[in-house]
């Protein structure tokens, strides 16, 4: 990805050492510099209002105020792109929930080749949190919003893919359907872990049945099984049943899980018996494979730019014309509903 600027990045850590490790290895990239470090909420206030940082990236925990508790106030105040630096933790996701753009693990600062990749993840991360849209805004709210509560006919299988900022998007589109919706499979770009803490954060916060998905699991009404975070997942029918299977193999558009893998198995096996849905995210992985649905005869759905945390793969699938209504955020439960229900056609 092309980058005409420098981006100005705030760091803040209170542990002296991974603020010179983190700092030291971001600047090696030409097109980011670190302008300010901070130890703490406080004097991260204090650095924004005098360096007026584009990126910033900041701990979890951390002394005076945890940095969860930290972006939920900053945001409403300095709407800033800000990438969480964290333990394997579930907190990630309560970070994503407050206004966090991405988030990367912490390494093994022992470990050359940890320190290696976590640089190379997180400089990459910052390049796309710097045009990423925080003030991005949806009218979803709550657990209890269903959208319709009867069985329905005809569509099988739901195929959903996103990238960065799709934790929080994904959340915020199948908390909002009823149990009776046709099985939903998702491939979202995230690591291993976290992949299963985040099929089981959405098990604990929606009406449907949520796991990480495991090989020959089957697709079925309520439930929704999210691809491992470094597993390809697709489909097989079997019968008059489908079920994914979930397999090793190399990256593809730079992802494994790769979106297309997952679509365009869905093309093939299950053809105008599904709805695909492309959300936010960097890249254009899964605009080919949303078009071989939409070929196929599936129904096509992309989320809009003013609701897109980043408008790349939606946009990209929407430029070769693999997009078939391109709508808010707060509509896609609605649009799934008139899909299943035939109030659309």
């Amino acid at each position: 990805m092309g980058v005409s600027r420098v981006i100005k990045v705030l760091v803040v850590d209170d542990s002296l050492v991974f603020r010179e490790v983190l700092s030291r290895g971001i600047t090696s990239d030409i097109n980011i510099r670190v302008v300010a470090k901070a130890v703490d909420p406080f004097d991260a206030r204090d650095k924004i209002l005098e360096f007026q940082p584009d990126v910033m990236t900041c701990d979890v925990e951390m002394p005076k105020m945890n940095g969860i508790e930290f972006i939920r106030r900053l945001m409403p105040q300095y709407p800033l792109p800000v990438i969480v630096v964290s333990t394997i933790s579930e907190a990630v996701f309560d970070a994503m929930n407050v206004g966090a753009v991405d988030f990367v693990t912490k390494p093994d600062v022992q470990s050359p080749k940890s320190v290696e990749n976590f640089i190379a993840d997180l400089i990459s991360k910052i390049k796309i949190a710097a045009n990423a849209n925080v003030s991005k805004t949806s009218s979803l709210q709550g657990t209890d919003v269903v959208v319709g509560d009867k069985v329905y006919d005809g569509i099988k299988l739901i195929a959903i893919g996103a990238s960065t900022g799709g934790t929080e998007a994904i959340a915020k589109v199948i908390r909002h359907l009823p149990q009776t919706t046709p099985g939903i499979v998702i491939v979202q770009h995230i690591p291993p872990i976290f992949s299963r803490m985040f099929a089981e954060r959405l098990n604990n916060t929606t009406g449907l049945s949520v796991k990480e998905a495991e090989n020959g699991d089957y697709i079925e009404p309520g439930k929704v099984l999210i691809a491992p975070g470094d597993r390809h997942m697709r489909i097989k029918k079997i019968g008059d049943k489908f079920k994914v299977e979930v397999f090793f193999d190399s990256k593809v558009n730079g992802h494994c899980p790769s979106v297309d893998v997952l679509f365009e198995s869905v093309a093939k096996e299950v053809g105008d018996k599904a709805i695909g849905i492309i959300l936010t995210g960097m890249g254009y992985d899964g605009a080919k494979g949303l078009l071989a649905m939409k070929r196929k005869g599936a129904r096509t759905i992309g989320q809009d730019e003013k609701t897109s945390v980043v408008y790349g793969m939606p946009k990209v699938a929407k430029d070769i014309g693999a997009v078939e209504k391109q709508i808010s955020l707060d509509m896609i439960p609605h649009m799934i509903y008139n899909i299943l229900s035939k109030k659309d056609r």
